[in-house]
């Protein structure tokens, strides 16, 4: 542990929150506050932390007055009466020249890397882009963060996190296991577009006279380009398989485009002379309405939406961290009262090829405490809500169970909410879909590069918002661990899609949901450059949770 004398000059609210996250203590804000308007804020700290319960892990406002004021009558001359003097030097944080000057941490670039799709009001599958405020953080005093402390009400708070898979996994591997996550998802989605078509069994349309209109809703089991250049796409229910064929000039090129093996989708069309195959004339995604009527909080709080920490690498960005730290310490972001973390919070050990040559931390659990020594400089107060991703400590199979016990007893100190991935967040009426993005790797191999591409990662999310689920190709890059559920369906829709794992910033509306891939927190490994991976680093969304406005703030 670093000795407290050496934390000097403590200049800012957010010095003293690292000085005493460095002696293993979160602290309340106004805490903070408080220490940084002692006449001498390191001794203060000194006897703060020397007063403190045995078993406290955070400071409150209440054990920093006790000690400042323990160490004033312990200082102060007698009176008259011989009785030192009883006052609070707390209340110094608001007395004249009595504030601590907080340095400008962080303004706001434009987002010309990350800009929304201008194209989006000719994109009929575009609602308006999210609106962009880009701003400079001000000085705040120790005055005004003490008012900004106290408009903090818990109670206000509302916050419940489903499709929550943790301790709850069935599956054992056989193969019918599978068919029973795949019988799942079936029946889930064919729910949601059966009030689209008339929906009819592969064998009941197998037993349809020829030249009958029909339609059918299956998984796609196959999809190929004919000699002729159309395509044929084999659907698969649970009574069997049937063949679509769509036709070049039927003008749905640009449909089966955006068609994956595995998908839920329904086609309507009418039966060969034979009743051998059905030509299509319509295909249809399960798709989000355009009619989706987000939800909001009934007040002004805001949600931090960042991933992609990854601490143990060489390449993390611990001065960016600080940064934001720092920032949250601050009046500006006494709004900011959840983080919802989208996964790969340490760096992991052997993810991908050479990896141990980009390691500063080569263990893994060690890797986790500094990881839970950084989130100690977030507000104690602040509501934390976490998923894994494939860097971290869980299977790589999705869905990806929360932390085991041993990994969550070292992140206990924030008492952050450790959920599965994917998960649901309902947060002050809000409904926020979290997922790492392991998929959108894939989603943005298959796509054409003007619906899916690294750098728009929020297109790619557009197309698993469409399909419904958020890693609908089995079998290739990403892992589906096989489940009495399929906890990958959007069942709901949500109001915020957020994700990570692209390590690129990009957002935008769809139908009125808020996709955001919230970039990351390391610098460009030796790895990303060679598979040619620019990140977009040191970036946090910080999302009006009443408006579903967002600014997007640097912090590197």
């Amino acid at each position: 542990m670093t000795p407290l004398s050496s934390v000097v000059p403590l200049e800012s609210n957010a010095r003293i929150a690292k000085a005493l996250a460095e002696r293993g203590y979160n602290a309340e804000r106004e805490a903070v506050t408080l220490l940084a308007g002692a006449t001498d804020p390191t001794a203060a700290i000194a006897a703060t932390v020397d007063r403190a319960p045995d078993e406290a892990l955070r400071i409150t406002a209440d054990h920093v007055r006790e000690a400042i004021d323990h160490t004033d009558k312990s200082a102060a001359p007698p009176d008259e009466t011989g009785q030192s003097p009883v006052e609070t030097k707390g209340s110094s944080a608001t007395e004249p020249g009595a504030t601590e000057t907080v340095a400008d941490p962080v303004t706001t670039d434009g987002a010309s890397a990350m800009d929304v799709d201008t194209g989006a009001a000719s994109d009929p599958a575009t609602a308006d882009t999210p609106t962009v405020d880009p701003t400079t953080t001000d000085s705040p005093t120790a005055d005004s963060a003490t008012a900004a402390d106290t408009s903090r009400d818990l109670d206000l708070r509302d916050l419940e996190v489903g499709n929550d898979m943790t301790g709850r996994s069935t599956g054992t591997g056989e193969y019918s296991d599978f068919v029973t996550t795949f019988r799942d998802r079936y029946e889930r989605l064919s729910k949601v577009l059966r009030g689209r078509v008339n929906h009819r069994p592969a064998e009941a349309i197998a037993n349809m006279p020829g030249g009958s209109d029909a339609a059918m809703i299956g998984l796609v089991n196959d999809v190929r380009s004919t000699k002729s250049g159309h395509w044929l796409v084999e659907l698969e229910d649970t009574t069997g398989t049937f063949p679509a064929l769509v036709m070049k000039d039927k003008g749905l090129a640009d449909v089966v485009d955006e068609i994956l093996l595995d998908e839920c989708v329904a086609v309507e069309g009418t039966l060969a002379d034979d009743a051998g195959i059905l030509f299509a004339d319509s295909l249809h995604f399960p798709d989000v309405p355009r009619t989706h009527n987000p939800g909001g909080a009934d007040r002004h709080v805001q949600a931090a939406l960042i991933s992609d920490v990854h601490v143990g690498s060489d390449e993390f960005m611990a001065d960016a961290w600080h940064s934001f730290a720092d920032w949250l310490h601050t009046p500006e972001a006494d709004p900011v009262e959840y983080i919802l973390l989208a996964g790969d919070m340490v760096e992991g050990v052997g993810v991908y090829p050479d990896q141990d040559e980009e390691l500063d931390i080569v263990d893994i659990y060690e890797q986790y405490e500094a990881f839970a020594e950084h989130l100690k400089e977030v507000p104690a107060d602040t509501e934390i809500v976490m998923i894994p991703g494939n860097h971290d400590a869980v299977r790589l199979a999705e869905p990806q169970p929360g932390f085991n016990d041993e990994i969550r007893a070292i992140m206990d100190v924030h008492d952050a909410r450790i959920v599965s991935n994917p998960a649901t967040v309902s947060v002050e009426g809000v409904e926020v879909l979290m997922y790492h993005g392991v998929s959108l790797d894939e989603v943005i191999a298959e796509l054409p590069e003007e619906k899916a591409s690294y750098d728009e990662p929020h297109k790619a999310m557009y197309q698993l918002l469409k399909k419904r689920h958020v890693a609908p190709q089995f079998g290739g890059h990403t892992r589906v661990a096989p489940e009495e559920r399929d906890y990958l369906v959007i069942e709901d829709v949500p109001d915020v899609f957020h994700t990570g794992h692209v390590h690129k910033l990009g957002w935008g509306k769809y139908h009125n949901v808020l996709a955001v891939n919230s970039g990351c927190w390391q610098a460009q490994t030796d790895f990303q450059k060679s598979v040619n991976i620019d990140p977009d680093a040191g970036y946090a969304p910080i999302l009006d949770l009443d408006t579903l406005d967002m600014t997007v703030r640097k912090f590197s």
